[in-house]
């Protein structure tokens, strides 16, 4: 029984194309629910000009989800070229980084987003392996300060009250 079983999976991966494996099936999922996203932009409510301090409330979205499709293409056609390894069990950094998600959304929603932003910069470069300090220093006071300065000032965007967000608004 069991070797008709295996003339059987040999069968189906025969039968069943290259372009057909786990990397194709994620890489399809995100696409078309980026793609069903994308289309929801469509509805959101244009502002008037004469109240519009930046760009309209869907372009941002519109832009972000380009970007997803795009990257998640270049990720699939990268996996054709050097398919994924099959993983059993998951490594402990995997856990670790949904941990420090689930801790950013309480220190952003709780205490201030800009403090939440620099612990997961600080934590998600600490668990996967970085080191060098000024690295660091970088990834957690630098990077989210050029985020938050970017959002405010070129697209407009203010931030929820907070400790560092109420010291910079006044």
């Amino acid at each position: 029984m069991k070797h008709v079983h295996n003339n059987n999976e040999r069968a189906i991966k025969k039968n069943s194309p290259s372009f057909f494996n786990d990397a194709s099936i994620v890489s399809f999922v995100i696409i078309i629910f980026s793609l069903i996203l994308f289309y929801f932009t469509f509805y959101f409510d244009e502002v008037p000009p004469i109240l519009n301090r930046g760009m309209q409330p869907a372009t941002f979205p519109k832009g972000l989800l380009l970007i997803i499709i795009f990257l998640t293409s270049i990720v699939y056609y990268l996996s054709l070229k050097k398919p994924w390894k099959k993983q059993t069990i998951l490594p402990k950094n995997f856990y670790y980084t949904l941990i420090v998600l689930v801790l950013f959304t309480i220190i952003s929603k709780t205490i201030d987003f800009f403090l939440g932003l620099s612990f997961l910069s600080f934590a998600i470069s600490y668990l996967w392996g970085e080191r060098r300090i000024l690295l660091i220093i970088f990834v957690t006071i630098i990077f989210p300060t050029l985020v938050f300065l970017f959002f405010e000032s070129i697209l407009n965007l203010r931030f929820p009250s907070g400790i560092i967000t109420d010291l910079y608004y006044g």
